[in-house]
């Protein structure tokens, strides 16, 4: 019984609404609002943070604990210093562990491993080694890329993360760019290939109860610059050919989550990049491709964002936009309170309805719910392949 008790709590198998209510001062603004809306805002952030370990008073510890944290990003910085979230099998473990015993509702664990250069589980820390989309584009053996993906998605379920930003579905439309094609993550310039590829990516995950992120939306292959350092314009180079990749995998209900681009592309919208961009995201991806999942920025703290706008117009911009869970991979000691807290004011002002945050709240209950069915159905595989009586897991 204990097992199957952490395992729902821990990934996502039971959902249970958040305590944190208004304050009594914040409540007196607007009797309207609903009471929860403070723990639905946290769910809706998704943030990185330093550290192997948590200590019994840290930011993160807070955040989870106080704020209703959705979710976090696991990083690693590469060195020895103890700043990274990943070191080791058994360290990465008794860390998740940690977080989500804290978490009121279950938190999307996510971590970038792609394979290839863009692999956050090293091979120094413990972990194996896996080839990047490039490779396996070229091969273009989908059972060699379906045993990559099981060592892959067996690693991330042993570790207790159950969100994979991957795969990647930008077409290789220009080799130099220097954060898609020179980095190898992108498995083809083909849209079909890369359909083929991603597909499998997200089937072998599904079974071992992890989900996957598609990205980046609408595109960033054709791009010549990376929105990591500043604003892109893909106006004149971008191809329609890049929403492909997108559009199969959603009408194959083979999207759960979608991360968006930073790009700027005036065809689409004259005004604004992507993530902050409405026309963009509710009116081509949702009503367009008929996208009903949840929709994740890229991280705001990236130059194309960072450097454009100030943080609370980014987070107004993206919410209105359509976005669902804001991703912020680092910033101050009281980033989520103080997120939290500037999302509730713009609702109060009116510069965010509550409707977009009670939507958002509804695709992020639906897919954790989700996810912990996935989880508890690959426990099940894992048990009946073993011989052994599955416990109790409802």
């Amino acid at each position: 019984m204990r097992r199957a008790w952490l395992i729902l709590l821990g990934l996502g198998g039971l959902l249970v609404l958040g305590l944190g209510g208004l304050n009594p001062t914040f409540a007196k603004k607007d009797n309207s609002l609903p009471p929860d809306l403070k723990t639905k805002i946290g769910q809706m952030l998704m943030v990185g943070f330093q550290g192997g370990n948590i200590g019994a008073d840290t930011a993160i510890v807070r955040a989870v604990r106080d704020w209703n944290l959705g979710g976090v990003l696991l990083l690693n910085y590469g060195g020895a210093d103890g700043s990274s979230n990943i070191q080791s099998p058994q360290q990465l473990k008794s860390l998740i562990d940690s977080l989500q015993n804290l978490a009121v509702e279950p938190l999307f664990v996510a971590v970038d491993q792609e394979g290839g250069r863009i692999s956050r589980l090293k091979p120094a820390n413990g972990f194996p080694s896996l080839l990047s989309a490039a490779d396996l584009g070229k091969k273009d053996d989908v059972e060699l890329t379906a045993r990559q993906a099981q060592i892959c998605a067996a690693m991330l379920a042993a570790a207790g993360i159950n969100l994979n930003f991957a795969p990647v579905v930008d077409l290789n439309l220009n080799p130099s760019n220097p954060v898609i094609g020179r980095l190898d993550r992108s498995y083809s310039p083909d849209p079909e290939k890369v359909v083929r590829h991603a597909g499998k990516i997200i089937e072998v995950h599904r079974e071992y109860g992890v989900l996957c992120s598609l990205k980046h939306f609408p595109g960033h292959g054709s791009a010549g610059a990376d929105s990591h350092l500043g604003f892109v314009d893909v106006t004149q180079i971008w191809q329609r050919q890049e929403l492909v990749p997108f559009t199969r995998l959603i009408e194959a209900r083979q999207a759960d989550i979608i991360m968006t681009a930073h790009i700027f592309n005036a065809r689409l919208d004259k005004n604004n990049p992507a993530t902050l961009s409405r026309d963009t995201l509710t009116g081509l991806l949702r009503r367009q491709l008929n996208f009903q999942g949840v929709i994740i920025s890229d991280d705001l703290m990236m130059g194309a964002i960072g450097k454009n706008y100030s943080y609370e117009d980014s987070l107004a911009k993206a919410i209105n936009a359509g976005v669902d869970i804001l991703l912020v991979s680092g910033g101050p000691k009281n980033l989520v309170p103080h997120t939290v807290e500037t999302i509730q004011r713009m609702v109060v002002e009116g510069r965010i309805e509550v409707s977009r945050i009670e939507e958002s709240s509804a695709r992020i209950r639906a897919l954790k719910q989700r996810l912990g069915e996935m989880r508890v159905e690959a426990l099940r595989k894992v048990d009946a392949k073993a011989g052994r009586e599955p416990d109790c897991y409802l």
